[in-house]
């Protein structure tokens, strides 16, 4: 069976991993540091700007806390992650859900450009959103499937307040299953996040909670960062490799070159979706219909161009490890 995502995991991070087992120093430490550190040189922002969470949906919780005050309201797109409206009502804020852009997974910005609510705008299967023009609220990237996506030639997640990534193991890299990075070019707001999660010995009678990440899953994030420019390459050539076969992609709409997308999955466009996954099963592939969170279902007449994406695509493989023949069989099956 061709799976629909595997992480690409080799020698290297077997042993970075064997090296901290042991050395027995298995929490939170030197090796958690390095890996911000390096992650912090990978965007181009300075050293002590980024800090190494347990998960993406942790870091996106601890963004919102320094961000956000109870009972706020903020603005989200309706085609996303259920992880976003559930770190909104830990947070206990109030939600307004925004439809996304017709043939586009992405939050329409003309349906927000004039609202000032804070808002978390998701670079959706890494495609980035221009949240440039949106200059008169807080933003929180979620750059979940984005790490090394550009817009204007800066990294996203260096352009908002601040930026969240994810880590778990279907992700562009994995520190080990689970892990997430907080970026902002506002130290004080790194410093912030870091003492909440960093409490040892501390007597302040603040409030706060462990959301670290250990040194067995940074040293695993480190080699697989030192890997994300080979990723991104062979992820676009098998996108690449996809379009040129005909098949109609999702893809970054009408680019005059600002934008520079990574190819986090290949969603393709098809009013035959089952049909075709039925098919692609029966020849051992795996492929998936993106499901969404529950409040599209409840409420379509507001969002129909979020539906027709849920309706009329599907998920296939697109993985460093994903070889050519694996590829070249997929779309013989599909034009078949």
């Amino acid at each position: 069976m061709i799976p629909h995502n595997r992480p690409t995991l080799g020698l290297e991070e077997e042993q970075a991993a064997l090296r901290i087992i042991r050395s027995g120093q298995l929490s939170n430490g030197e090796e958690v540091r390095k890996f911000e550190s390096d992650f912090c040189k990978f965007l181009g922002l300075p050293d002590g700007h980024a800090v190494a969470v347990s998960s993406g949906s942790s870091a996106l919780f601890l963004a919102m806390k320094v961000l956000f005050s109870e009972k706020e309201t903020v603005t989200i797109p309706g085609y996303v992650c259920s992880a976003l409206r559930n770190s909104i009502e830990l947070m206990k804020c109030d939600m307004e859900v925004v439809d996304v852009k017709k043939n586009s997974p992405n939050i329409d910005n003309e349906l927000i450009r004039n609202n000032s609510n804070p808002k978390i705008i998701p670079h959706m299967y890494g495609i980035p959103v221009d949240i440039s023009k949106l200059k008169n609220s807080v933003v929180i990237e979620d750059c979940s499937h984005a790490i090394g996506a550009k817009i204007n030639n800066k990294f996203v997640g260096t352009i908002g307040e601040i930026g969240i990534f994810s880590f778990f193991a279907t992700k562009l890299m994995t520190s080990g299953g689970f892990g997430g990075m907080i970026v902002s070019n506002d130290h004080s707001k790194i410093s912030e996040i870091r003492n909440f999660i960093e409490y040892d010995g501390k007597l302040d009678k603040k409030l706060h909670f462990n959301f670290q990440m250990g040194n067995l899953h940074a040293a695993i994030g480190r080699e697989q960062l030192k890997k994300i420019p080979e990723f991104l390459e062979r992820r676009e050539t098998i996108f690449n490799m996809y379009k040129e076969a005909g098949l109609e992609l999702i893809d970054v709409e009408k680019n005059d070159g600002t934008i520079k997308p990574v190819r986090f999955r290949a969603l393709m466009k098809t009013n035959q979706a089952k049909n075709i996954i039925k098919k692609l099963k029966n020849n051992e592939i795996s492929s998936v219909i993106i499901s969404n969170d529950p409040i599209i279902s409840e409420y379509p007449e507001k969002f129909p161009n979020s539906l027709e994406l849920i309706e009329n695509t599907i998920s296939l493989p697109i993985y460093p490890s994903l070889l050519d023949d694996e590829v070249l069989k997929i779309i013989s099956t599909i034009k078949n």
